[in-house]
């Protein structure tokens, strides 16, 4: 059983991991989608959905909070004026994972992260 596993640790340590998300963050706001594999998609759920809604703030205090996990300043306007006023009024779920198959090289299950609007 695997009881008390909070999150997934992709064989990295934490600044790795974290780097790991927060560079998937950045490409998803940058793309509007990504591919990765399934694990990775899944984790990146919690760490952009949050960002999203302290971006819909769009207060001078919001974006200094969002400059600490996107950090270019292009991607950081982007959220803030592009992609989280699409959200506003949305609860949640600003993200969908969908499933698209196996990796040829080493058959991961692989998937695609995108913005729901």
């Amino acid at each position: 059983m695997s009881h008390g596993i909070a999150h997934r640790k992709f064989t990295r340590d934490t600044t790795a991991r974290k780097a790991l998300l927060r560079g998937l963050a950045m490409n998803l706001i940058e793309h509007g989608v990504i591919r990765t594999t399934l694990p990775k998609a899944k984790s990146l759920r919690p760490v952009i959905e949050p960002l999203i809604t302290r971006a819909r703030e769009n207060t001078l205090a919001a974006r200094r909070e969002l400059s600490k996990t996107i950090t270019n300043p292009i991607l950081l306007k982007k959220l803030v004026e592009e992609v989280a006023p699409k959200f506003v009024g949305v609860p949640g779920g600003y993200t969908r994972v969908v499933k698209d198959g196996h990796r040829p090289g080493d058959a991961a299950d692989m998937a695609y992260i995108q913005f729901t609007k």
